[in-house]
């Protein structure tokens, strides 16, 4: 596996992260545009040993979007908070 510093480049602060963060407990990550899901999902489990339910990716042309879902008992607004998002 790659770092996991490496694999996640920074988080999304924008309004759709954010209503995402409040509706449906995900947080949208830059990523490394190479990861693979199963990589995405085990570099922020290991980040902020957290649990994560769900990993959906997006391609830019430069960047790629990873949208994280996390479990029931870990809210994201607490890993938005620990990364100074909110």
């Amino acid at each position: 596996m790659i770092d996991a510093y490496k694999i996640i480049q920074y988080p999304l602060s924008t309004e759709k992260s954010i209503r995402l963060m409040e509706s449906e407990n995900k947080l949208i990550f830059v990523v490394e545009p190479k990861a693979k899901k199963k990589d995405i999902k085990e570099a922020i489990e290991k980040m902020f040993k957290v649990k994560v339910v769900n990993v959906n990716t997006f391609n830019m042309k430069s960047k790629k979007k990873a949208y994280v879902q996390f479990s029931e008992d870990t809210p994201a607004i607490d890993i938005a908070t620990q990364l100074g998002l909110m």
